[in-house]
């Protein structure tokens, strides 16, 4: 069994081809951009929209522990979140980011697909959250897909027990490796964590002769400096990687926070142009790397 909390079929922004995207719940980074806020719990995260809710009470009728004070009101802080009244909700009001699921049944599910995989030389990617925060679940879902002949790819941020990368280097086809800052301090300051860990496994998956792409979150003020782009591609053609990808921040994250309740602000920046994504490509193609605007 594993949590997930979206499923999002013909991706073509995560891997080669058509792709069929897991994301997992839970994650251990903290970055200040993250456009999957919601991810982040290990457990489900309640969410209300209340522009949809047509004052039913349907929820308030099912709910087991305190139900909201009013079919408008958001979740209680007594919610355990059970999901019942997400199932009974006409106009998807309420919503649960993470749920349980049985990895033999997502492969049924992820092998309906088959036909866009082989069609277009596409296959499974397993993002997140962060798939190694739920080791026994991605490697089940790596074991099955290997046996039934499906592409894998495994979107991470690195930051896990180096066994378990091991592991997962011996059944993932491709890895699609962030690279949030290459300074370890300042990795430490936008993400909550070093990045000493995160370079140790990517030398390690290389070092199996694991196929990576890089990807690199250009955040505006944060991580687009020439200098700091240009010390990655460094890293990347140290290790031997020629395939680098630059993120665009984006503001998808706004809505979700309101609509999630977090916590964390967010940020309020303007997306990169695509002429300073193409400036900031430019120093990275001399160095000899295969640089890709987007996913």
């Amino acid at each position: 069994m594993g949590r997930i909390f979206d499923i999002k079929r013909y991706s073509v922004h995560d891997g080669p081809g058509i792709r069929t995207t897991v994301f997992l719940q839970g994650c251990p980074l903290n970055c200040a951009w993250c456009h999957n806020p919601e991810s982040r719990p290990t457990g489900p995260v309640p969410a209300f929209r209340a522009e949809r809710c047509l004052a039913c009470e349907l929820c308030t009728a099912v709910c087991l522990a305190e139900p909201p004070a009013g079919p408008r009101e958001p979740w209680p802080v007594s919610c355990e979140r059970c999901g019942r009244c997400v199932t009974v909700c006409p106009t998807d009001a309420r919503e649960l980011s993470g749920r349980d699921v049985d990895a033999r049944d997502l492969l049924d599910l992820l092998e309906r697909d088959r036909l866009h995989f082989e069609q277009s030389g596409g296959g499974v990617t397993l993002s997140g959250g962060e798939p190694l925060a739920q080791p026994a679940f991605l490697l089940a879902l790596l074991a099955g897909c290997r046996a039934r002949g499906l592409h894998t790819a495994v979107d991470t941020t690195g930051h896990a027990d180096a066994e378990l990368v091991a592991a997962v280097a011996e059944l993932a086809d491709l890895w699609l490796f962030d690279l949030k800052h290459p300074d370890p301090a300042r990795h430490a300051a936008l993400t909550g964590v070093d990045n000493a860990l995160i370079l140790r496994n990517l030398a390690l998956v290389r070092r199996r002769g694991a196929e990576v792409w890089l990807r690199v979150p250009v955040v505006p003020g944060l991580t687009d400096q020439p200098a700091v782009l240009a010390e990655t591609g460094r890293l990347a053609r140290g290790l031997g990687i020629a395939r680098i990808h630059l993120l665009p921040y984006h503001a998808a994250a706004a809505a979700k926070r309101g609509r999630f309740r977090l916590d964390a602000a967010g940020l309020d920046l303007r997306p990169p142009t695509d002429d300073h994504l193409q400036g900031l490509a430019g120093p990275l193609r001399d160095l000899g790397l295969d640089v890709h605007l987007g996913g």
